[in-house]
Protein backbone atom coordinates (compact mmCIF):
# COMPACT_ATOMS: atom_id res chain seq x y z
CA UNK A 1 0.00 0.00 0.00
CA UNK A 2 1.27 3.47 -0.90
CA UNK A 3 -1.13 5.36 1.37
CA UNK A 4 -3.30 4.46 4.36
CA UNK A 5 -6.38 6.49 5.26
CA UNK A 6 -7.48 6.27 8.92
CA UNK A 7 -10.70 7.45 10.55
CA UNK A 8 -10.52 9.24 13.92
CA UNK A 9 -13.65 8.79 16.03
CA UNK A 10 -14.08 5.26 17.39
CA UNK A 11 -11.06 4.16 15.34
CA UNK A 12 -8.16 6.12 16.86
CA UNK A 13 -10.00 8.03 19.60
CA UNK A 14 -12.76 6.49 21.71
CA UNK A 15 -15.78 8.68 21.01
CA UNK A 16 -18.16 6.33 22.85
CA UNK A 17 -16.22 6.61 26.11
CA UNK A 18 -16.09 10.39 25.74
CA UNK A 19 -19.86 10.64 25.22
CA UNK A 20 -20.72 8.54 28.26
CA UNK A 21 -18.41 10.57 30.50
CA UNK A 22 -19.59 13.92 29.14
CA UNK A 23 -23.26 13.02 29.43
CA UNK A 24 -22.77 11.98 33.05
CA UNK A 25 -20.81 15.12 33.94
CA UNK A 26 -23.00 17.44 31.87
CA UNK A 27 -26.26 16.19 33.29
CA UNK A 28 -24.92 16.78 36.79
CA UNK A 29 -23.57 20.21 35.83
CA UNK A 30 -26.92 21.41 34.46
CA UNK A 31 -29.05 19.75 37.14
CA UNK A 32 -30.64 17.25 34.76
CA UNK A 33 -31.83 13.79 35.83
CA UNK A 34 -28.92 11.52 36.74
CA UNK A 35 -27.24 9.83 33.80
CA UNK A 36 -27.91 6.13 33.38
CA UNK A 37 -25.89 3.91 31.03
CA UNK A 38 -28.96 3.05 28.94
CA UNK A 39 -29.25 6.74 28.01
CA UNK A 40 -26.19 6.28 25.82
CA UNK A 41 -28.32 4.13 23.50
CA UNK A 42 -30.67 7.08 23.01
CA UNK A 43 -27.71 9.32 22.14
CA UNK A 44 -26.40 6.77 19.65
CA UNK A 45 -29.77 6.31 17.98
CA UNK A 46 -30.43 10.04 17.54
CA UNK A 47 -26.83 10.96 16.68
CA UNK A 48 -26.54 8.20 14.08
CA UNK A 49 -29.76 9.33 12.39
CA UNK A 50 -28.27 12.79 11.91
CA UNK A 51 -24.88 11.55 10.74
CA UNK A 52 -26.57 9.32 8.16
CA UNK A 53 -28.25 12.45 6.80
CA UNK A 54 -24.84 14.14 6.62
CA UNK A 55 -23.43 11.11 4.79
CA UNK A 56 -26.38 11.29 2.37
CA UNK A 57 -25.80 15.01 1.82
CA UNK A 58 -29.20 16.07 3.19
CA UNK A 59 -27.91 17.74 6.37
CA UNK A 60 -24.89 19.91 7.18
CA UNK A 61 -22.73 19.61 10.27
CA UNK A 62 -23.83 23.10 11.30
CA UNK A 63 -27.47 21.98 11.14
CA UNK A 64 -26.65 18.89 13.19
CA UNK A 65 -25.20 21.04 15.95
CA UNK A 66 -28.40 23.08 16.15
CA UNK A 67 -30.74 20.12 16.60
CA UNK A 68 -28.75 17.15 17.96
CA UNK A 69 -29.27 17.63 21.69
CA UNK A 70 -32.79 18.97 21.26
CA UNK A 71 -33.65 15.67 19.57
CA UNK A 72 -31.85 13.64 22.24
CA UNK A 73 -33.53 15.46 25.12
CA UNK A 74 -36.93 15.06 23.46
CA UNK A 75 -36.32 11.31 23.15
CA UNK A 76 -35.26 11.18 26.82
CA UNK A 77 -38.26 13.22 27.91
CA UNK A 78 -36.09 16.06 29.28
CA UNK A 79 -36.94 19.74 29.08
CA UNK A 80 -33.64 21.54 28.48
CA UNK A 81 -32.13 23.80 25.84
CA UNK A 82 -30.37 21.62 23.28
CA UNK A 83 -28.00 24.28 21.84
CA UNK A 84 -26.75 25.10 25.35
CA UNK A 85 -25.80 21.49 25.95
CA UNK A 86 -24.34 21.22 22.45
CA UNK A 87 -21.89 24.03 23.27
CA UNK A 88 -20.90 22.27 26.49
CA UNK A 89 -20.56 18.97 24.63
CA UNK A 90 -18.35 20.38 21.89
CA UNK A 91 -16.13 22.34 24.27
CA UNK A 92 -15.52 19.15 26.24
CA UNK A 93 -14.86 17.18 23.05
CA UNK A 94 -12.22 19.70 21.97
CA UNK A 95 -10.05 18.60 24.90
CA UNK A 96 -11.08 14.93 24.92
CA UNK A 97 -8.47 12.35 24.08
CA UNK A 98 -9.25 8.76 25.01
CA UNK A 99 -7.18 6.57 22.65
CA UNK A 100 -8.69 3.35 21.39
CA UNK A 101 -6.57 0.43 22.66
CA UNK A 102 -3.86 -0.30 20.11
CA UNK A 103 -4.17 3.04 18.29
CA UNK A 104 -0.64 4.22 19.08
CA UNK A 105 0.73 0.74 18.33
CA UNK A 106 -0.93 0.92 14.92
CA UNK A 107 0.50 4.34 14.09
CA UNK A 108 3.97 3.34 15.26
CA UNK A 109 3.88 0.16 13.18
CA UNK A 110 2.84 2.05 10.03
CA UNK A 111 5.20 4.98 10.54
CA UNK A 112 7.94 5.24 7.94
CA UNK A 113 6.11 3.09 5.42
CA UNK A 114 3.04 4.15 3.48
CA UNK A 115 1.83 7.74 3.60
CA UNK A 116 -0.59 8.15 6.51
CA UNK A 117 -3.74 10.19 5.95
CA UNK A 118 -6.52 11.20 8.33
CA UNK A 119 -9.98 10.64 6.82
CA UNK A 120 -12.57 12.12 9.16
CA UNK A 121 -16.02 13.69 9.16
CA UNK A 122 -16.03 16.64 11.53
CA UNK A 123 -14.65 20.11 12.28
CA UNK A 124 -11.12 20.61 10.94
CA UNK A 125 -9.44 22.46 13.81
CA UNK A 126 -11.14 20.35 16.48
CA UNK A 127 -9.96 17.09 14.95
CA UNK A 128 -6.40 18.37 14.45
CA UNK A 129 -6.30 19.62 18.05
CA UNK A 130 -7.46 16.29 19.44
CA UNK A 131 -4.81 14.43 17.44
CA UNK A 132 -2.20 16.93 18.65
CA UNK A 133 -2.95 16.55 22.36
CA UNK A 134 -3.18 12.80 21.89
CA UNK A 135 0.34 12.69 20.43
CA UNK A 136 -0.93 11.29 17.12
CA UNK A 137 -0.67 14.25 14.77
CA UNK A 138 3.06 13.88 13.96
CA UNK A 139 2.44 10.42 12.46
CA UNK A 140 0.27 11.81 9.66
CA UNK A 141 1.28 13.22 6.30
CA UNK A 142 -2.16 14.45 5.21
CA UNK A 143 -5.37 15.52 6.94
CA UNK A 144 -8.57 15.00 4.97
CA UNK A 145 -11.43 16.31 7.13
CA UNK A 146 -14.96 16.95 5.88
CA UNK A 147 -15.22 20.58 6.99
CA UNK A 148 -12.18 21.50 4.88
CA UNK A 149 -13.07 19.07 2.07
CA UNK A 150 -16.53 20.55 1.63
CA UNK A 151 -18.00 17.05 1.56
CA UNK A 152 -18.30 14.11 3.94
CA UNK A 153 -17.51 10.43 3.71
CA UNK A 154 -18.77 8.33 1.95
CA UNK A 155 -19.33 10.82 -0.88
CA UNK A 156 -17.19 10.62 -3.97
CA UNK A 157 -16.53 14.35 -3.57
CA UNK A 158 -14.72 13.72 -0.27
CA UNK A 159 -12.39 11.18 -1.85
CA UNK A 160 -11.91 13.28 -5.00
CA UNK A 161 -10.70 16.07 -2.71
CA UNK A 162 -8.40 13.69 -0.83
CA UNK A 163 -6.79 12.19 -3.92
CA UNK A 164 -6.31 15.59 -5.56
CA UNK A 165 -4.44 16.75 -2.46
CA UNK A 166 -2.57 13.48 -2.11
CA UNK A 167 -1.32 13.45 -5.67
CA UNK A 168 -0.81 17.19 -6.27
CA UNK A 169 1.98 17.40 -8.82
CA UNK A 170 3.15 13.86 -8.11
CA UNK A 171 4.59 12.52 -11.41
CA UNK A 172 3.37 9.00 -10.61
CA UNK A 173 -0.12 9.44 -9.10
CA UNK A 174 -1.23 7.09 -6.35
CA UNK A 175 -4.25 5.09 -7.47
CA UNK A 176 -7.18 4.17 -5.19
CA UNK A 177 -6.37 0.47 -5.47
CA UNK A 178 -2.93 1.24 -4.05
CA UNK A 179 -4.46 2.63 -0.85
CA UNK A 180 -6.22 1.26 2.23
CA UNK A 181 -8.90 2.88 4.39
CA UNK A 182 -9.27 1.83 8.04
CA UNK A 183 -12.39 2.70 9.99
CA UNK A 184 -15.21 1.57 12.24
CA UNK A 185 -18.12 2.79 10.10
CA UNK A 186 -19.66 0.58 7.46
CA UNK A 187 -21.78 3.44 6.12
CA UNK A 188 -18.99 6.02 5.71
CA UNK A 189 -15.52 4.43 5.84
CA UNK A 190 -16.20 1.08 4.19
CA UNK A 191 -18.91 2.29 1.80
CA UNK A 192 -16.81 5.25 0.72
CA UNK A 193 -13.66 3.23 0.25
CA UNK A 194 -15.41 0.46 -1.67
CA UNK A 195 -17.17 2.75 -4.09
CA UNK A 196 -13.91 4.60 -4.76
CA UNK A 197 -11.93 1.43 -5.44
CA UNK A 198 -9.76 1.50 -2.31
CA UNK A 199 -8.79 -1.50 -0.22
CA UNK A 200 -10.85 -1.57 2.96
CA UNK A 201 -10.16 -2.62 6.56
CA UNK A 202 -13.13 -2.67 8.92
CA UNK A 203 -12.39 -2.14 12.60
CA UNK A 204 -15.26 -4.11 14.10
CA UNK A 205 -15.91 -2.84 17.60
CA UNK A 206 -17.65 -4.97 20.21
CA UNK A 207 -21.29 -5.49 19.27
CA UNK A 208 -20.91 -4.00 15.79
CA UNK A 209 -22.41 -5.77 12.75
CA UNK A 210 -20.31 -7.95 10.50
CA UNK A 211 -18.83 -6.46 7.35
CA UNK A 212 -20.71 -7.02 4.08
CA UNK A 213 -19.22 -8.86 1.15
CA UNK A 214 -16.54 -6.86 -0.58
CA UNK A 215 -14.74 -5.50 2.49
CA UNK A 216 -11.17 -6.76 2.24
CA UNK A 217 -10.22 -7.13 5.90
CA UNK A 218 -11.93 -7.18 9.29
CA UNK A 219 -10.07 -6.75 12.58
CA UNK A 220 -11.34 -6.60 16.15
CA UNK A 221 -8.10 -5.12 17.53
CA UNK A 222 -6.11 -2.37 15.82
CA UNK A 223 -2.90 -4.23 16.59
CA UNK A 224 -3.98 -6.93 14.13
CA UNK A 225 -3.59 -4.51 11.22
CA UNK A 226 0.22 -4.48 11.14
CA UNK A 227 0.12 -8.13 10.02
CA UNK A 228 -1.55 -7.00 6.78
CA UNK A 229 1.62 -5.18 5.66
Amino acid sequence: MKAVFIDIDNTLLDFDAYVSTTMEQGFAHFGLPAYRPEMYHTFTTENNKLWRQIEEGTLTFEELQKIRWSNIFAALGFSFDGPTFERYFREALHESVIPVPGAMDLLQSLSGGALLCVASNGPYEQQLHRLEIGGMRPYFDYFFISERAGAAKPSREFFDYAFRALNGNRPDPILPQETLIIGDSLSSDMAGGLQYGMKTCYYRRSGAPAAPAGVDYTVTDLRQISALF
